[in-house]
Formats: structure tokens, sequence, C-alpha cells
């Protein structure tokens, strides 16, 4: 059975995700944003066994502890994803770290993902979608059997994300939602990068920004 905790995490209360296989403890962690140690501490005290660190997209709340933690945790698990097309805001993490005042350290993962894709969460094979708009790597994670998907910062329990960045594209990010996530169905439960989450027909009735679609 696919287990889940969500330890929100740094002054961004981004939602870092830790997902095991409770028969096995095999798991993964889902955009590990910073304050490494407490993440460490949950993987202790939850008895996982980390063999990946996956990455929605290179901003520095989602990815920004994905180094440290890489070298701290035994094995030294890959960093698997975003979609390359996020490199550029990889390479600057250090600097976006500066900027925010908690440390980070640039990263070159282990393998970029794309579209068609499938990774290993908990034991779970989900499908990667390339979903662009709050940054042009976004991926999302969809397991469509088990009606679950990691959504990043693509779409949020009454909102959608950001696209104010010069490289923002609010076009592409409603098209994802509409072309691509929306239409695997309503019952679809997802984790978001910030606060809680929601299912996919919840926000296509009720989210202001898809129902004038």
């Amino acid at each position: 059975m696919l287990k889940a905790a969500i330890l929100p995490v740094t002054p961004f209360q981004q939602n870092c995700g830790l997902f095991w296989d409770e028969a096995t403890g095999a798991g993964c962690v889902i955009d590990p944003g910073g304050e490494v140690e407490r993440i460490l501490g949950a993987i202790a005290e939850l008895k996982i066994s980390i063999g990946s660190i996956l990455l929605t997209h290179g901003h520095i709340d989602h990815a920004g502890g994905a180094a440290e933690l890489k070298e701290a945790l035994p094995g030294t698990p890959p960093v698997i994803g975003p979609d390359r097309r996020d490199a550029f805001l990889l390479e600057g993490l250090a600097q976006q770290g500066a900027q925010y005042g908690f440390p980070a350290r640039d990263l070159v993962p282990d393998r970029w993902l794309e579209e068609g894709d499938s990774v290993e969460i908990g034991g779970e094979s989900f499908e990667v979608l390339h979903c662009p708009g709050h940054t042009p790597g976004h991926l999302c994670f969809v397991n469509t059997t088990l009606r679950v998907a990691v959504v990043g910062d693509v779409l949020f329990r009454g909102s959608v994300g950001r696209t104010d960045f010069p490289y923002g594209d609010h076009a592409a990010l409603l098209a994802a939602i509409h072309g691509k996530l929306l239409p695997l169905g309503d019952d679809i439960s997802f984790l978001c990068g910030h606060g809680p989450g929601s299912t996919f027909g919840h926000e296509r009735q009720r989210n202001p920004f898809l129902r004038d679609q």
C-alpha cells in the first residue's frame, strides 16, 4: 500500500512529500525545498528507505534542499526530474537562496524527465506529464489506477500556479490543466505544492480560475 506524509518546509510552507510502500518501507522524497534536517528526522521516524528524490520543477522552495538531502541520505539516492527546460532555475538555486535568505546549492539532476516517462513512487508507477506555465519544465506525476496525482505548483485548491515570472505563461498553464489533468477524471485526488490538496472534480467545478474556461 502506498503511504504518504506531507511536511511543509521553509518560510514558503512548501509541501515536501514523503511516499513509501508500507510493506517494504521503500520510498522517495518529492520536492525537498529546504529544512533538510527536518526531512531527515521525518524519514528516520517513519523508518523509510529513500531510493530517489523527485522534483516537479526548479524553484528554490521545491528544489533548494535536494543536493544537501542527496548527500545526507544513505546510498546518495539520485535526483530525478524535472524536465530539462528548468535547468536554468536549478543552475541558479544558490542565487535564489541568497535572495530569499536561506541556503541552497545549484543542482544538476542525475536524470532529466520528459512527458511519457514514468517514475516509481512508493513502489507504484506514476506517469510523467509536462505541464508548463508556472515554469517551462514543470512536471506532474499521475497514477490513474490509484486515482492520485502530484501536481506541484500547477494547480491548487481554489487557485492555479503563478505565471507572473519572465518565463511564465498563463495560457500554457491553463492549457495543461484543461488538456492534461482534468480529463483524467473528477475523482482523482491531488497533492499540490502549497496548502491542502483537492480533487480535479472539485477544482473543475469550484476553482474561479477554471470555471470560466
